[in-house]
């Protein structure tokens, strides 16, 4: 397994954990706002930890840290990614798993094995505008789909988010992501932040104000159990 960052403490990532967050490089989305853009491809970033000093930490860390949020990158492209987090599991620690949901029957299995404990599923846009969203034209979403319609079934403990960006989201988007997830238990808006590492920088994308934002939640709260915005 390829590292390429640690967060060695969050009590934010992980709901009910003290967690670290570790970041695995590559992804198959070229989302114009993603903010770790350097991990999108890994055989382009430097490596900054050995999964030998990973484990190490987490040995260091017992009694410190409950629990490991796995995120990326799309951690799901590793195709190790079973056996990384069963060697957490067996330090005694819980798993969160951050994903963009595009690879449903890995997502499936890790779920029905026992091997996660929280999950956390990125709605990039609308099912119509998804392609926008996600930097791939005529993207087909019937994979996420799929993973959104199994985590629907409450099989783990789950929450769906969507990073909001000008130029990207409007509000009828969220009237059809509050149609799709009817039902779900959480969702939660999070604020774009622009950074050095975000993707497009020829583009001009820029935050909503909280206002607008606050719009868009109330329209996909009449369909989600809860609901917030992160980042303001």
């Amino acid at each position: 397994m390829k590292i390429y960052g640690l967060q060695k403490t969050t009590l934010l990532d992980f709901p009910g954990r003290v967690a670290c967050t570790v970041f695995l490089g590559g992804c198959n989305f070229r989302c114009p706002f993603c903010h770790n853009s350097a991990l999108i491809s890994a055989e382009n970033y430097p490596e900054e930890i050995s999964e030998e000093k990973f484990f190490e930490f987490l040995k260091k860390r017992k009694g410190i840290l409950d629990g490991v949020c796995i995120t990326g990158g799309e951690p799901l492209c590793s195709k190790d990614i079973e056996d990384f987090i069963m060697k957490i599991r067996a330090e005694g620690y819980a798993v969160k798993l951050d994903t963009n949901g595009s690879f449903p029957e890995r997502l499936e299995k890790i779920v029905r094995d026992g091997l996660v404990d929280y999950v956390a599923m990125d709605i990039k846009n609308s099912r119509k505008n998804y392609g926008k969203a996600v930097g791939i034209e005529k993207y087909d979403t019937s994979a996420v789909e799929r993973s959104v319609a199994f985590l629907l079934e409450n099989n783990v403990p789950y929450e769906f988010r969507t990073t909001v960006v000008k130029g990207i989201h409007e509000s009828l988007d969220f009237c059809d992501i509050a149609s799709w997830i009817r039902g779900a238990e959480r969702y939660f808006i999070q604020t774009f932040v622009a950074s050095d590492g975000v993707l497009d920088k020829e583009k001009d994308l820029s935050a909503f104000t909280k206002d607008e934002e606050e719009e868009f939640l109330e329209i996909v709260a009449r369909t989600v159990k809860t609901v917030a915005i992160r980042g303001l």
